[in-house]
């Protein structure tokens, strides 16, 4: 792991950078400087090569970057060549949605356990995984080696969830209840979906 200070700004990059890439890839493109990166993607040129040279660079000057050379720098970089347990806790709209996401297995991401505390869910099976119930969650973890935690609960239970999974070992958090939830010991990615029609109902009314 390279030890170096990125900007959260630059992190939230290269997820962008790196389907972009599979795209050229899938085009068949071998070669792409930044300022026709910059074309195709929308950001500046300049501000590519910065975010990339974080790094460690990747491209050559007058050649530019190889694009399976690149998009094999940012698997790792985004941590992509492993594979991680999942436990998603929560079984409703979003949380079935999730355990039913086809490309999590083909991006290295294993729904391990499904958790949810209403009588009328638990021991029903979605994708192949039956739901248990929320109160055998400290159990399971202790008895599964599990990497990111999926937090699909109603507000009040967020954080009570978040202090289980990560007094359970789980490293790193995905949050999809409407409150950010807080963890001494974990990565948090707290997920806002309306924040996206916020923006679009902001752009609408300023258009």
């Amino acid at each position: 792991m390279r030890e170096r200070t990125v900007s959260e700004a630059v992190i939230h990059r290269l997820p962008k950078y790196y389907r972009h890439l599979q795209e050229l890839q899938e085009r068949g493109v071998e070669r792409i400087s930044s300022g026709e990166l910059s074309a195709e993607m929308g950001f500046n040129a300049s501000q590519i090569r910065q975010d990339f040279n974080c790094f460690g660079g990747f491209g050559q000057q007058g050649y530019g970057y190889r694009v399976n050379s690149l998009l094999h720098e940012l698997s790792q970089i985004l941590g992509l060549t492993h594979v991680y347990n999942i436990v998603i806790v929560g079984a409703g709209n979003i949380g079935k949605a999730l355990a039913r996401y086809a490309a999590f297995p083909q991006e290295g991401y294993e729904v391990k356990g499904i958790f949810d505390i209403r009588e009328e869910v638990i021991g029903r099976e979605i994708n192949g995984i039956t739901v248990q119930n929320v109160a055998d969650l400290p159990e399971f973890l202790q008895q599964n080696q599990i990497d990111i935690g999926v937090i699909c609960t109603p507000k009040d239970n967020a954080q009570k969830t978040a202090d289980v999974l990560t007094q359970g070992g789980v490293r790193a958090l995905w949050n999809f209840a409407p409150i950010d939830v807080e963890a001494e010991k974990a990565c948090i990615e707290n997920v806002h979906l309306s924040d996206s029609l916020y923006v679009l109902s902001y752009r609408l009314t300023n258009s």
